[in-house]
């Protein structure tokens, strides 16, 4: 996945002080969400706490859900960033190697998401919203595409499409569990990711 994105006919800034309104604004939507959700926020309150006109937002937005769009594919580029950065240390070891870095990359993937503001209902929006699925569903193909390329040649007997289904259904499992540590209060992160870690270990 490439980092967050302007929408379809919106100019997306790459440097300069274009780019630092940009980053405000999603900034500012991402912290609105976790105050008002994703029913109740609007382009005009993001320009509001942003200190911008609305004519500048539109500059890169064609409206809130262009906006949780943009939101959503920074999280997830964010996440893959820790992704390849956790492959690049692992993916040359071995299986084991791999199998035991599960709990590793779950914890980066949990820190990230933690890190990024209002990411819940980010993460809330990307399943709610059929103008938003998309991001997410594309999200966890490339994450599963980059596992395979790491596996498939440790375990080249296993048919390559068996193996993207099983490590499909494993992300879809660490997702889960990463969203679940936004939310639920009556867990343990490491009991969580432990649990989790050991579950896809076994399977692969």
């Amino acid at each position: 996945m490439t980092a967050a994105s302007a929408a379809p006919g919106r100019s997306h800034p790459k440097q300069g002080r274009a780019q630092q309104t940009y980053e405000l604004l999603l900034d500012v939507a991402g912290a609105l969400l976790a105050e008002v959700g994703v029913d109740r926020i609007s382009t005009n309150m993001i320009c509001a706490r942003a200190g911008v006109t609305p004519p500048a937002l539109y500059r890169y937005f064609e409206d809130k859900y262009a906006v949780l769009e943009a939101l959503g594919r920074r999280l997830m580029a964010r996440q893959n960033v820790a992704l390849e950065d956790w492959i690049a240390r692992h993916a040359d070891q071995g299986l084991d190697a791999l199998r035991d870095g599960i709990e590793e990359l779950l914890r980066e993937t949990a820190r990230v998401t933690q890190s990024e503001p209002g990411a819940v209902w980010i993460l809330r929006a990307l399943h709610a919203s059929p103008r938003l699925i998309h991001v997410r569903l594309e999200s966890h193909r490339y994450v599963t595409d980059k596992l395979v390329e790491a596996y498939t040649r440790y375990l080249p007997d296993m048919d390559r499409d068996e193996l993207w289904q099983r490590l499909r259904l494993s992300v879809e499992l660490g997702f889960a569990a990463d969203e679940m540590l936004q939310e639920e209060t009556r867990v343990s992160e490491g009991t969580v990711l432990k649990s989790v870690a050991r579950l896809l270990r076994n399977d692969l």
